[in-house]
C-alpha cells in the first residue's frame, strides 16, 4: 500500500506504509526494500571495483544516473573517507530530472545510523531543485558533487567530463525506458574515460545491447537479495590520472581569489601573483553586491547568472564575516521592468522563493519612504570583500607580470627587465583591463567607477535601480559612476556629487538625511567586454586562460566561472554545461566574426 504524507502536490516521491520511499511518477522503489544500503555496496561499489579502482589516483570521477535519495552518493562518499588515496579528489556528476526535498532526503537515509557522519553534512548541503547545475562542496572529504537536475540525455549532452566510473541507477526500464535509450547508453560511453567501469541492477536486454553497442564490455554478476544477476560493464583502454599542475594566477582581487580556491579544490597549486596588494583593483570597496542579473530571455545565459548567484551566495555563507546583510531589493522604473521582474520570478531559473514581487506599499514600508514597486532578492548579500579576499587568496606574491615566455613545458612569468617570476604549467589571468597586456586578443575596455560611503549614521537595506544602495560594516556605499574610457583612479569631489544625485533619485528621503554627511570613496577601472559577458576560457596561448571582463559583476560571477576555468587548466569536469561555456569563451568573438564572414 502506497500512502500520501506532508511531501506536498509537487513532491515526486510517497511513502509505502512500512516507510518505503517510491516514486509517485514511475511506480518504483527507491532502493531495495531488504537493504538499500547493502543493495548499493553489492551493486554499485563493488561492481565499480572501489576502493581499488582509486587506489593511488590524484582525482577520480564517477557519474551517475539517477540521484534520487542520495543513497548510492552517501554509501560512496562513506567509501571514499575511508579509503581515499592521500591528497586524492573524488568528482561526483549525478542526475536527477524530479529531485526531492532535504527533508524527504533525511526520513529516507535515516534508516542508516552508521552513515550518519555523510548523511548529516549531505542532508545540510542538499543541492537546490531549480532546473540546471548545482555543485556541493565537502572539503572534508575531499569531494565534490555536481548535481543536473534535468533529463538524463541533456544532461549528458552538456557534460564535459569524462567518468572513470558509473552508477546506472535510473528506476526500472520497463517503467523508466528514457533513462536507459541508446542514445543516454551512448553518451555514458562517450564520457567515459579510458577503462571506465559501469555497474546496474537491472540485466534487461536493452540495457546489455545498448551498453555492449556503445563499447562497453558487459558481463553479468550474482546479483544482490530478489534479483538473480546484476550488470558490470568496461570501456576500453587503460585508465590514466591528469598530473599534477602549478598554476600561476595573474590578479589578486576577486577573480584571482577565487580562482585560487577553485585550483587548490581540485588538488592544483595555485600561486597568486599581484601586483599591487589583494584588492587594490576593483574588489577593494568596503562592500560589495551579489545580485543575478536580470534576463528576461530566461536562455542559457540567464541560467548562467542564476547559477553563478546561486554558487556564489552558498561559498559566501561559508566564509566567516563575509555577509554583512542579506536581501536586495531591485526597484522597478516603470511598468517594463514591473514586467520583466513578473516574467523572472515566474520562471524556473531560480529557486523557488528566491524572488517575490513587492507592491510599491510593501517596498515603501521596507525602505522607510515611497518608493515603486521592487523585486526582493531574498538569496542577494551585502558582502565584505576583504574578509572574501583574505579567505580565499593565500599567499601572494607581489610582482608585476609583465610577459609570458613558454618553455617547451609551461610557462615562465616575467617582470619588465626579463627576470623571471615564477614557472607554472598553466596560467589564469585574472588582472582585469591588465590581462589584455599578457594576451592581447582578449577585447577589453576600461570603465571607471567611484563609489561613495558613509561612516555611522544612517543604515538602510540593500537596494539596486540604474545605481545602488547597500550597507557596509559601519556605514552606507551609494553610487556608482560609470565612465567608459576613463582609466583615472583618482577621487573626485564631482563624483561624490553624481553619487548622491543618483541616490537622490531613487530614495530622495535618504538622500535628504545623508546630505550633511562626510563622504569617502573610491575610484577604480573595471574591465568589460563587447557583449558585457565575461571571459572565462582558454585564450589564443596553450595553458594560458581568461578569468576577466566582469564589470561590476565579479563578485557575482567570478566564484562559478574560476571553477570552470580551473577545471579546463587541471583537465577536471566543469560546472557549467557547454553551452554555457561557449557563451563566455574568449574566443566567441572570433567565432561570430568568422561565421559573419561565411568561413
Amino acid at each position: 500500500m502506497t500512502v500520501h504524507d506532508m511531501n506536498g502536490p509537487d513532491s515526486p516521491l510517497d511513502w509505502t506504509d512500512d516507510g518505503q520511499p517510491r516514486s509517485r511518477l514511475f511506480g518504483d522503489v527507491y532502493f531495495s526494500a531488504q537493504d538499500g544500503l547493502a543493495e548499493t555496496r553489492a551493486v554499485f561499489l563493488d561492481g565499480c571495483g572501489f576502493p581499488d579502482a582509486w587506489a593511488d589516483r590524484r582525482r577520480f570521477v564517477v557519474g551517475e544516473l539517477g540521484f534520487g535519495t542520495g543513497l548510492n552518493i552517501a554509501a560512496l562518499l562513506d567509501r571514499w573517507r575511508r579509503t581515499r588515496p592521500p591528497g586524492g579528489i573524488l568528482q561526483i556528476f549525478s542526475i536527477e530530472a524530479y529531485p526531492i526535498s532535504a527533508d524527504e532526503a533525511a526520513r529516507a537515509l535515516g534508516r542508516w545510523p552508521e552513515l550518519a557522519g555523510i548523511t548529516a553534512p549531505l542532508i545540510a548541503r542538499w543541492p537546490g531543485r531549480a532546473p540546471g547545475r548545482h555543485r556541493v562542496d565537502f572539503p572534508e572529504f575531499g569531494a565534490i558533487l555536481d548535481l543536473a537536475v534535468m533529463e538524463a540525455t541533456d544532461a549528458l549532452a552538456g557534460w564535459d567530463g569524462r567518468a572513470d566510473a558509473w552508477f546506472l541507477d535510473g528506476f526500472s526500464p520497463a517503467l523508466n525506458p528514457q533513462m536507459w535509450t541508446d542514445e543516454v547508453l551512448a553518451l555514458v560511453a562517450a564520457r567515459s574515460a579510458p577503462g571506465a567501469r559501469a555497474a546496474t541492477f537491472t540485466v534487461a536486454g536493452q540495457v546489455r545491447r545498448g551498453l555492449a553497442a556503445a563499447g562497453f564490455t558487459v558481463e553479468k554478476q550474482p546479483g544482490f537479495g530478489r534479483k538473480r544477476e546484476r550488470l558490470e560493464a568496461r570501456s576500453p583502454g587503460e585508465p590514466r590520472d591528469p598530473p599534477p599542475l602549478r598554476v600561476a594566477i595573474v590578479g589578486a582581487g576577486v577573480a584571482g581569489a577565487a580562482a585560487a580556491r577553485a585550483v587548490r579544490a581540485l588538488g592544483g597549486e595555485a600561486l597568486v601573483i599581484e601586483a599591487a596588494r589583494p584588492g587594490a583593483g576593483g574588489s577593494g570597496n568596503p562592500s560589495a553586491l551579489v545580485t543575478p542579473r536580470l534576463d528576461a530571455g530566461l536562455g542559457e545565459a540567464a541560467r548562467l547568472f542564476a547559477q553563478a548567484f546561486g554558487r556564489a551566495t552558498d561559498l559566501y555563507d561559508g566564509i566567516p564575516g563575509a555577509v554583512i546583510a542579506r536581501g536586495v531589493l531591485q526597484l522597478a522604473s516603470g511598468a517594463r521592468d514591473r514586467d520583466r521582474f513578473a516574467r523572472i520570478a515566474a520562471s524556473d531559473i531560480f529557486e523557488p522563493d528566491a524572488l517575490d514581487l513587492l507592491t510599491t506599499g510593501k517596498t515603501a514600508a521596507r525602505l522607510g519612504e515611497d518608493a515603486p514597486a521592487a523585486l526582493d532578492q531574498t538569496g542577494a548579500l551585502a558582502v565584505d570583500p576583504a574578509a572574501i579576499l583574505a579567505a580565499w587568496t593565500g599567499e601572494v606574491l607581489t610582482a608585476r607580470v609583465a610577459a609570458l615566455s613558454s618553455d617547451g613545458d609551461g610557462w615562465r612569468l616575467l617582470e619588465a627587465g626579463g627576470a623571471e617570476i615564477v614557472r607554472a604549467d598553466a596560467v589564469i589571468l585574472a588582472s582585469a583591463l591588465d590581462a589584455s597586456a599578457l594576451a592581447p586578443e582578449l577585447p577589453l575596455g576600461p570603465v571607471r567607477g567611484q563609489a561613495s560611503w558613509t561612516a555611522g549614521g544612517e543604515t538602510a537595506p540593500a537596494a539596486a535601480w540604474g545605481g545602488y544602495l547597500l550597507p557596509t560594516r559601519d556605514g552606507l556605499l551609494f553610487g556608482a559612476t560609470h565612465d567608459r574610457g576613463d582609466v583615472g583612479c583618482d577621487v573626485r569631489e564631482a563624483d561624490h556629487l553624481r553619487n548622491r544625485q543618483t541616490l537622490a533619485a531613487a530614495l530622495p528621503a535618504l538622500a535628504a538625511r545623508l546630505e550633511g554627511a562626510e563622504l569617502s570613496g573610491r575610484a577604480s577601472v573595471r574591465a568589460v567586454t563587447p557583449d558585457r559577458l565575461p571571459l572565462a576560457g582558454a585564450t589564443a596561448l596553450p595553458g594560458v586562460y581568461a578569468l576577466t571582463g566582469f564589470g561590476s559583476r565579479g563578485f557575482s560571477l567570478a566564484p562559478l566561472l574560476a571553477e570552470h576555468v580551473a577545471a579546463l587548466a587541471l583537465e577536471a569536469p566543469s560546472p557549467v554545461t557547454d553551452g554555457a561555456a561557449r557563451l563566455v569563451a574568449p574566443d566567441r568573438f572570433a567565432r561570430r566574426a568568422a561565421r559573419r564572414a561565411g568561413f
